[in-house]
């Protein structure tokens, strides 16, 4: 069955929906749990537009004003909790990210697609440059998730597992291709020489 068209798609307020399940909070109490739990590793966070998000969701009727809170000289602070609705679509939303694959568009898909422009040579310097910085990143990260395995549930790590594999199959695959392009075993890498000659 194809996803639902939602009212709001952007991966933020999946993020905010889903933590006010935990409980009700205020915007800025958002972004610091969302920051606190690590899901500014996998969601593009802009908290400068936190608060729009909270007021659109309120707006479609899937968060409310639950209090306001004031302490001493501080500003007001609304404080807004999931609705029933609100519950749903996080459920629906949820259901159709993790059953039906969709087709992204990462930006290195976008310059593999259109590599002829650079001289092959150059393409071995840039990939030798990238393939270094994927097997610094893979290192760091896989270092740092067996230290996580240590005090966090797997559950909670499973985005960072994930992100983890597809660096690595990303840097072997880097690594093939690289050594076919400095071997010259790319088919169609003499006709590629030739369009960068004068």
């Amino acid at each position: 069955m194809p996803p639902q068209r939602r009212k709001l798609r952007n991966p933020l307020a999946l993020a905010v929906l889903a933590t006010l399940w935990q409980k009700p909070m205020h915007p800025y109490e958002i972004a610091q749990t969302l920051r606190r739990q690590g899901k500014d590793t996998s969601t593009k966070i802009n908290y400068g537009s936190l608060y729009t998000v909270v007021q659109s969701l309120e707006k479609h009727g899937f968060v409310e004003v639950t209090d306001v809170e004031r302490q001493g000289n501080r500003p007001e602070r609304t404080v807004y909790g999931i609705t029933a609705a609100g519950r749903q679509e996080t459920t629906e939303w949820m259901s159709d990210l993790v059953a039906t694959p969709t087709k992204e568009y990462p930006i290195f898909e976008t310059a593999l697609s259109l590599l002829g422009v650079l001289h092959p040579d150059d393409v071995v310097r840039l990939l030798e440059e990238r393939l270094s910085t994927l097997e610094v990143h893979v290192a760091r990260d896989r270092g740092a998730l067996d230290k996580l395995y240590e005090s966090v549930p797997r559950l909670f790590l499973v985005e960072m597992e994930y992100q983890l594999h597809m660096a690595e199959a990303e840097t072997e695959w880097v690594r093939g291709f690289l050594d076919e392009v400095k071997k010259g075993a790319l088919p169609g890498i003499e006709e590629w020489k030739a369009f960068h000659e004068p």
